[in-house]
């Protein structure tokens, strides 16, 4: 496990994706849980949160779970994204999506990310996505 802390991943994001609209909630030995402000923007007919925020949630929960123990490298890219919706979020609420790293090879990662609506333990969403590790010089 590299030895970035939760303030460096902060800034790196901050610096690197000014535009995400995300937030590390929590940042432990097991898992990434990462906070997504759903906005108006957010939303789709019916008012449901819509199946892109999740998915950029998601992508962003294993990006960020995987810099962790990898360092801050900014070109490790998705390879595949899959995502199952189980049950309609809540308009009204942010996503949360908690990641653990199933496997992390040296050209290649996977991370499982599991969406839940604020304050429901009922996952709405689950994806499972792989990343293309850079080598290094």
């Amino acid at each position: 496990m590299s030895n970035i802390s939760q303030m460096e991943m902060e800034e790196f994001f901050s610096k690197e994706f000014p535009q995400a609209n995300f937030v590390i909630e929590s940042f432990d030995e097991g898992s990434v849980t990462i906070r997504g402000k759903v906005g108006e923007g957010d939303l789709r007919p019916g008012g449901t949160v819509s199946g892109p925020t999740m998915m950029g949630l998601a992508d962003f929960a294993i990006y960020a779970a995987i810099l962790r123990e990898i360092g801050l490298v900014a070109l490790a890219v998705t390879t595949s994204l899959n995502i199952n919706f189980l049950r309609r979020p809540v308009a009204e609420k942010d996503v949360l999506g908690v990641c653990k790293i199933l496997k992390l090879g040296k050209t290649l990662a996977i991370g499982e990310v599991t969406i839940y609506s604020e304050g429901d333990d009922q996952p709405i969403a689950h994806s499972v996505g792989t990343y293309s590790i850079p080598p290094t010089k």
